[in-house]
């Protein structure tokens, strides 16, 4: 029996109702799905740092659409609520992602995907070709037999990147035959780096009380700046105030979106199950320019889960099947089901400041004359490309020190 072996990861650094309407519909759903895999991740842990990836969880998701048939492949679509067989939301996808990865002076965001296959398996020409079309996707071969093959490559935070025509030829597409235990390793990466279009000035890092849950009080690294930036105040269906700021990178490349409750008592866990993708667009369509003090906490997170359970939940179970799983499209051959499905996911938000004293935090809140924004309780975060509304990635900070 061969045995697929998914292995979802997410590379992320930071620093510092007609055809018409379909990007609108698309672009909403998707952030509606981001939002549910949030919101399923964080009933885990509800005083816990998080980061998880969209991107990361989706695009090999879509990958396998095309290598499932019967039903497995209608609980994929089922599941995103789309297929990548129709021609337009196709068209449309590979649109959005041969945008992403531009690279403007000061940033770099690079989306990725690679298929590891073990050598000698044969592959679908039809499916290497779609494989080589999606999201800088690639095919690369692989001893994953040998003892610890899977977890050298589980392990990595980015596969080694592969640069020219996809892999072909006979290895990939009349690889030999009665091979035991077959196994193929999806490796999602998507990695951003860039600098704040409005630094944050070194010298005004301080510390600053952070309240965490239960009214834990820390002393964390708060960057500062005035600037003008995004801001408004919202309120959600069951009536908590949030304040919502949006921090651009240089180049418009990707924003930094902030939700954070106005009422200090109010925990996250309040506000998360109410955000819809509804929501969140009526918010930021209606953000007003405003020149604030901005006090940022320095953080960074890294989470690593298992998706099985929540695609489970979401009615893709014939994927972990080995006697149901229907990838036929990808190998021509049954047995071939997936094992694992784990993401990694890591952000960090930083400047490489200096500490300075509490009281000079004092003196900035004294003199200032404008509206403040201060994250110095938990918030919930996304990092996304502000003219699609595309999400890399959804989180929340609970303790920039862990």
């Amino acid at each position: 029996m061969r045995s697929v072996l998914l292995a979802l990861f997410l590379l992320h650094a930071c620093p510092p109702g007609g055809a018409s309407d379909l990007p609108e519909d698309l672009t909403l759903l998707r952030t509606e799905l981001a939002l549910r895999l949030y919101q399923i991740v964080a009933t885990d842990g509800n005083r816990t740092n998080l980061v998880l990836s969209p991107a990361g969880a989706f695009i090999p998701l879509e990958l396998l659409q095309f290598g499932a048939q019967g039903n497995t492949r209608r609980q994929l679509v089922q599941a995103l609520g789309y297929t990548v067989h129709d021609p337009r939301v196709r068209e449309w996808l590979r649109a959005v992602y041969a945008a992403l990865p531009s690279a403007s002076p000061g940033a770099k965001l690079e989306l990725t995907c690679t298929l590891y296959v073990q050598t000698g398996m044969p592959l679908a020409p039809c499916f290497v070709e779609q494989v080589s079309r999606w999201a800088n996707s690639s095919l690369e071969a692989a001893n994953l037999r040998e003892p610890n093959g899977t977890t050298i490559l589980a392990s990595g935070w980015a596969p080694r990147q592969t640069t020219g025509e996809p892999p072909g030829g006979s290895t990939w597409e009349q690889g030999g035959s009665g091979v035991e235990s077959a196994q193929l390793v999806l490796v999602s990466t998507v990695s951003f780096q860039s600098a704040w279009r409005h630094r944050f000035s070194f010298s005004d890092t301080q510390l600053v009380p952070f309240t965490c849950a239960q009214d834990v009080v820390l002393q964390v690294p708060m960057m500062y700046q005035t600037a003008e930036v995004n801001y408004g105040q919202f309120q959600d269906p069951a009536g908590h105030q949030v304040g919502v700021l949006e921090l651009p990178y240089l180049g418009n490349v990707a924003s930094l979106l902030l939700l954070l409750p106005r009422d200090r008592d109010t925990p996250l866990s309040h506000i998360e199950p109410h955000l819809t993708a509804s929501i969140l667009h009526i918010w930021t369509s209606s953000l007003k320019r405003a020149r604030m003090d901005v006090f940022l906490p320095r953080f960074r997170i890294q989470n690593h889960f298992n998706l099985k359970n929540i695609l489970y939940s979401w009615g893709v179970t014939d994927l972990f099947d080995p006697l149901k799983a229907n990838l036929k499209g990808i190998s021509g051959q049954d047995g071939v089901y997936v094992s694992e499905a784990i993401h990694k996911a890591r952000i960090e938000v930083s400047e490489e400041g200096t500490k300075a004293s509490a009281a000079t935090a004092l003196l900035l809140l004294k003199r200032s004359r404008i509206p403040i924004f201060k994250a110095d309780r938990p918030f919930i975060f996304f990092l996304r490309e502000p003219n699609t509304a595309f999400v890399f990635s959804i989180g929340r900070v609970s303790n920039p020190l862990n």
